[in-house]
């Protein structure tokens, strides 16, 4: 499509300024206001950067109006109705779905990169035996690029591919170690006949002292689980990974920082916020009360789990792990109040006139803290989860940037401090 540039006009010096209209493949039309502060003398001015584009990519496309959702082209839905987490990682590193012999060498290279250097696991036992698994996922992350500095030269592509494989492979075997020197347990090492969530699991719950079998309903649920977390265009966490990336730094301290970012209840914290939300409200009985409570614009009080800043439409992640969170609890034969809490409060979110009108709709947290608890994961890991998840779409934006060129990161401000004064020597103030 042929676009006419947008004018505008400075009234006060009467300058006038095209800017030209970038279109991607879909999407909104966008300004280049790359002319405007050498052209005009002004920067924009967007808190939050909700209406910026900070980069071009072609790795995933939302349609928050329409509550569209594509990997690669590939619409979430039907990759989590018939892909795996492991084809879903190789679409978004190389761009298109493996055929056999391309799968059947990535599953190698990942299930053969599970492994971590012993001292890894010395590394995570002198953190305090009750940290925060995020506070030690930040620090163990950050750390890999002094165990695995062998291959670190971002100006090879090869060497930027391999970190990327390591980091999917490896972020399980980390956040395991992490959650069972949390409970005091001796490292699990992944075993290679397993499949990637299947491997998790039996490193996060197996012990010596007695056999344990993989569910497989737990592992499908958390496969689900990890393709609707796998990316989301330019988030805080993915935009921070970008942001380091672009002062050349490793993979390794880039991801970390996406952890970081990602440690944030507003962001990766918020399918932990919905379990405390439930805690709150404690009994089926309570729940009309305190949906009164979040109509009410003088009560603080929110619900968490409902709403999304990009859908404002039903979130088609929600959608999907919907069924998924009754499939969990109607298989694994879960009895707590509050799953039961939690679908009373779903059932009538979804049919007040309210929250209807507001499309305020239960979100993917919501439904993802109801499945992680299902399946005896802590909430403290919750956000741990989500990060082993968004590894690959960190790295695959990661790399997607490294094959550019891309200038260093530098937003602006608008300053409001004091102005200019002198110096007063400290006996005479």
């Amino acid at each position: 499509m042929s676009d006419h540039p947008v004018i505008i006009k400075d009234e006060n010096s009467g300058q006038s300024l095209e800017l030209p209209i970038i279109r991607g493949t879909e999407g909104e039309p966008t300004l280049d206001i790359n002319s405007l502060p050498a052209s005009l003398g002004y920067f924009t001015y967007d808190p939050g950067f909700t209406a910026t584009a900070s980069c071009t990519s072609s790795i995933t496309f939302i349609d928050g109006a329409k509550g569209i959702l594509r990997y690669r082209g590939y619409p979430i839905e039907q990759l989590a109705r018939q892909s795996n987490f492991l084809e879903v990682a190789y679409l978004l590193l190389h761009g298109d779905l493996p055929n056999c012999s391309e799968m059947d060498a990535f599953e190698h290279d990942i299930t053969y990169h599970t492994m971590v250097h012993e001292k890894l696991n010395t590394f995570i036992s002198g953190f305090h035996y009750d940290a925060h698994p995020m506070a030690m996922m930040a620090g163990v992350i950050g750390s890999l690029a002094a165990f695995y500095h062998d291959k670190m030269n971002m100006e090879d592509a090869e060497h930027r591919l391999l970190a990327a494989k390591r980091m999917v492979a490896k972020m399980p075997t980390i956040a395991a170690g992490c959650y069972r020197h949390h409970m005091g347990w001796p490292a699990a090492y992944p075993k290679n006949s397993f499949e990637y969530t299947e491997r998790f699991l039996h490193m996060m719950f197996s012990v010596p002292t007695e056999g344990y079998e993989v569910s497989p309903v737990a592992a499908r649920a958390m496969d689900l689980l990890f393709i609707l977390h796998a990316d989301h265009e330019q988030n805080a966490s993915t935009s921070t990974v970008r942001l380091v990336g672009s002062t050349g730094a490793n993979p390794y301290a880039c991801v970390a920082a996406g952890i970081s970012a990602l440690w944030g209840p507003a962001h990766g914290g918020a399918n932990e916020s919905v379990l405390n939300m439930l805690d709150k409200i404690r009994d089926v009985s309570r729940v009309g009360k305190f949906v009164n409570r979040a109509k009410d614009r003088n009560d603080p009080f929110r619900l968490m789990g409902f709403g999304h800043r990009v859908y404002k439409n039903y979130d088609p992640r929600a959608s999907i792990i919907r069924v998924a969170a009754h499939e969990v609890l109607a298989e694994l034969g879960s009895n707590d109040p509050l799953m039961d809490l939690a679908m009373e409060l779903e059932k009538i979110a979804l049919e007040d006139d309210y929250f209807v009108a507001k499309k305020l709709y239960p979100n993917v947290d919501f439904y993802s803290g109801i499945i992680y608890k299902a399946l005896g994961i802590p909430r403290s890991m919750f956000t741990v989860m989500f990060a082993i998840a968004r590894t690959v779409g960190w790295v695959s934006q990661w790399l997607e940037q490294a094959e550019t060129p891309t200038r260093i990161g530098r937003p602006r401000q608008v300053y409001n401090g004091t102005g200019e004064r002198d110096y007063i020597d400290l006996k005479s103030r």
